[in-house]
């Protein structure tokens, strides 16, 4: 009976210094379709990694990056992975904000020289890796076919401003809640200032010369804004300056744009019949230039990183291992089909059959990402990196802030002119605050 008892004790023991042992990871991350999906199969994970809990904040993305950005600044460590995008790895991995991933890159099994060039080449730091893509994407156009048709119009491959400002008016339907075209308003850098700066690189404007001088007083910059207001008030969604990407998609699956120009990774969900009530009418082209030779598509990951300062690196490296895998693009076509598998970020699945039978925008999501170039973004010559964001510290605010004003003039609340101006007022101020050009 003594034998049995110490055995029994010997085994709460154990099973408690298990538990004791066990290391819970809180995972900071964006409310977007593949995300959401994401911590549906994180069973998988847990299965392979008995130790490690998962803990999800879940987030709107303006405040996941607000909530990301103070806690590492302030080093709180409130979060062990970290969902950020192609704009902070590298300003934040040279302030020595993020640990690098050299167990990962040196998995191979993991092979990290299968993530496309486009995607990897933004991630790394004097040659090592900060982030791991969970997935990339470029821009382009989604379009209704069957509203195509009905107008007697053909959506060129690679289609112009002015062709697709002429096709959302005579397709728009406001009688019916059908609109001619969806682009996004709501204010943030990440937001309406993504699609508007790299439509604003189509239209031959640029934030800043050569010399770090803002360029909002500049024509270039009044055709894209002109462009762009007029083209919501005659054919856009009423409410528009409230939209960002997750309200345009809905608008676009219940059947209301008959245009979205956004992130390639949404044509997934657009051509899902269990998501989408259009899905077999959506046809995809090239984002619209105005023939400068730049069209208005830009380069984007959401990656998964580590901050510098967690005390549970090696387990937060298992976690971003396994969720950006080929093991788990292989879970998600097991799951969830083919169709939903994450884009943008390994060469093998452009390579894969079953994924180009799945997925019709494939090649153009794949050849999107790789026109799309941060060290040329513009027409003109610039003194800064990044497509649809300029990779400096003080972008973040700066953008918000543009952002915001650009977002009441599409609301009406004030004229272009004015945004412009306050634009001007606004960046050059906190430029000069901030010690440009140095």
């Amino acid at each position: 009976m003594k034998l049995k008892t110490l055995l029994l004790g010997a085994c709460s023991a154990l099973m408690f210094a298990g538990l004791a042992s066990a290391e819970t990871l809180t995972i900071a991350t964006v409310n977007n379709g593949d995300m959401v999906r994401m911590q549906k199969l994180t069973d998988d994970f847990k299965a392979k990694n008995p130790g490690i809990d998962l803990q999800w904040v879940t987030l709107e993305e303006n405040v996941l990056r607000q909530k990301v950005t103070t806690d590492i600044a302030t080093k709180a460590g409130q979060y062990d992975v970290l969902t950020i995008g192609t704009y902070e790895v590298p300003i934040w991995s040279k302030l020595g904000w993020l640990a690098s991933l050299d167990k990962l890159s040196a998995d191979k099994n993991y092979d990290v020289d299968d993530l496309l060039p486009a995607i990897r080449s933004g991630l790394t730091t004097d040659g090592k890796l900060y982030a791991a893509p969970f997935y990339g994407e470029s821009s382009m156009v989604m379009y209704r076919k069957d509203l195509f048709d009905k107008a007697g119009l053909k959506m060129p491959d690679a289609p112009t401003w002015d062709f697709i400002a002429d096709a959302a008016r005579k397709i728009t339907d406001k009688d019916h809640e059908v609109y001619g075209i969806c682009l996004r308003g709501k204010a943030g850098w990440g937001e309406n200032m993504a699609f508007l700066t790299a439509m604003s690189n189509s239209f031959g404007a640029r934030w800043f010369d050569e010399k770090w001088k803002a360029q909002f007083d500049q024509p270039e910059w009044k055709d894209t804004l002109d462009f762009y207001v007029k083209l919501m008030k005659d054919a856009g969604p009423p409410g528009a300056s409230s939209n960002g990407f997750n309200e345009n998609l809905a608008l676009f699956q219940s059947g209301k744009c008959g245009m979205w120009i956004d992130a390639t990774v949404a044509a997934s969900f657009v051509s899902d019949p269990k998501e989408s009530k259009v899905a077999d009418k959506v046809g995809f082209a090239l984002a619209p230039d105005k023939g400068l030779g730049k069209r208005g598509n830009w380069l984007w990951a959401w990656n998964l990183a580590i901050p510098a300062s967690s005390k549970k690196t090696e387990a937060a490296e298992k976690f971003i291992s396994w969720a950006t895998s080929k093991d788990y693009t292989n879970l998600v076509a097991q799951k969830e089909g083919w169709l939903n598998a994450p884009p943008g970020t390994r060469t093998s699945l452009y390579a894969n059959a079953d994924y180009q039978k799945a997925a019709p925008f494939a090649k153009m999501t794949l050849d999107s990402i790789n026109s799309a170039d941060p060290t040329h973004p513009t027409v003109k010559p610039v003194p800064y990196v990044g497509v649809q964001f300029v990779a400096i510290p003080e972008f973040q605010g700066i953008g918000t802030a543009v952002g915001q004003q650009f977002s009441a003039a599409l609301a009406g609340q004030i004229s272009v002119d004015q945004a412009l101006k306050a634009a001007q007022q606004l960046t050059e101020r906190e430029m000069k605050k901030a010690g440009y050009p140095k």
